[in-house]
């Protein structure tokens, strides 16, 4: 909320200084194409007031009021036919009234000492044509500010969207974890009752990193890295004699680098789903930080495809991590997997500082 309040404040006074400038030129400009003794007179500029006024009128009457009440709601016609009647009273406003200001001031028109008679027509030709010139700066600069909101308004319900999203992928996350933890405790109790109470244990402590740390964007390399130290010590528990496990870590473990949590979770849930067999069988996982922030993610297990019927994941792990992937690391990873000789390979690129 105090960001977007800060938004519409900060485009408040970016109004406010584009109006500033722009009336800045309009009134300045022209004394730098006039005679250098001349440059500036404040009687010159106080015998402008009308045409000053007029101008003045004929931008925030279309700036404020005609734009929006006609322009944009595509009532082409009567914006014309209500600007032509404001440039009409604004000529007959801007001739008169300078006029009646010369008058005041008993100062004709002079040039090189002399007095000069211009055609009134030519007044009126002139103003005519800053009027209608007025009405399209008018038009450009309103069309050109609404665009900007647009845009910021197009962004911010983007990343509103983008956000709501993330948020919902990381709560099916959290189920989808649990039920393929529970499954393997459950496992346990039939054969190995202590184990199974070590891994409520152990479970416990997953919980508190789902639970706490699950709803922020990122969280420290190391604080993830004794996440999956657990949940692996948990898997171990219920692993045969005929199942080699190995897991290497290589990151410092004090890393502070920012890492979006259980975001490589699946990836290792996916390692035993597909690892584990009756059958001699590995699996092997290895983390590493490189320099700038690059954290390397690869498993490697031997390959058993359950079937259709297996209850111990609902099949949408891998999905969920690439759109986490594409939400949070947009071209700022590599993920590649790869199917060889009965062996199942997966390796995950993280930058988490960006390409």
């Amino acid at each position: 909320m105090s960001n977007t309040i800060n938004k519409k404040i900060q485009n408040t006074y970016t109004v406010v200084v584009v109006h500033i400038l722009l009336w800045g030129m309009i009134l300045v400009a022209p004394y730098f194409f006039m005679d250098r003794e001349t440059i500036f007179r404040w009687d010159m500029f106080i015998r402008s007031t009308p045409e000053i006024i007029g101008l003045l009128f004929i931008f925030y009457i279309n700036y404020f009021f005609l734009i929006d009440k006609f322009l944009f709601k595509g009532k082409t016609y009567q914006f014309i036919f209500y600007n032509i009647l404001f440039v009409v009273a604004m000529l007959f406003l801007m001739h008169y009234g300078n006029e009646f200001m010369r008058t005041l001031s008993n100062q004709p028109i002079r040039r090189h000492g002399r007095r000069m008679r211009v055609s009134p027509w030519l007044f009126i030709i002139k103003n005519a044509t800053t009027l209608v010139t007025m009405v399209g700066l008018s038009v450009a600069l309103k069309m050109t500010f609404q665009w900007f909101i647009a845009e910021n308004e197009m962004k911010e319900l983007e990343k509103a969207k983008t956000e709501a999203e993330l948020q919902n992928l990381k709560n099916q996350i959290s189920p989808h974890f649990l039920l393929n933890t529970l499954n393997n405790i459950y496992a346990l109790i039939s054969f190995n009752p202590e184990k199974a109470q070590q891994a409520v244990l152990d479970l416990s402590k997953l919980l508190r990193h789902i639970l706490y740390d699950n709803e922020k964007t990122y969280v420290p390399l190391h604080q993830e890295i004794d996440f999956i130290n657990n949940y692996i010590e948990l898997m171990r528990l219920r692993l045969s004699d005929n199942v080699a496990l190995s897991s290497v870590i290589e990151a410092d473990e004090t890393s502070t680098t920012p890492i979006a949590p259980l975001i490589f979770i699946s990836l290792i849930e996916n390692a035993f789903k597909h690892g584990v067999s009756s059958k001699p069988s590995f699996i092997a996982i290895h983390i590493s930080e490189k320099p700038d922030g690059v954290v390397e993610f690869i498993s490697k297990n031997s390959l058993y495809p359950k079937s259709n019927s297996d209850k111990s994941g609902s099949g949408i792990g891998l999905e969920l991590v690439r759109k986490r992937l594409d939400f949070i690391y947009p071209n700022s990873y590599v993920w590649n997997i790869e199917t060889d000789n009965n062996i199942y390979s997966t390796s995950l690129t993280i930058y988490t500082r960006g390409k």
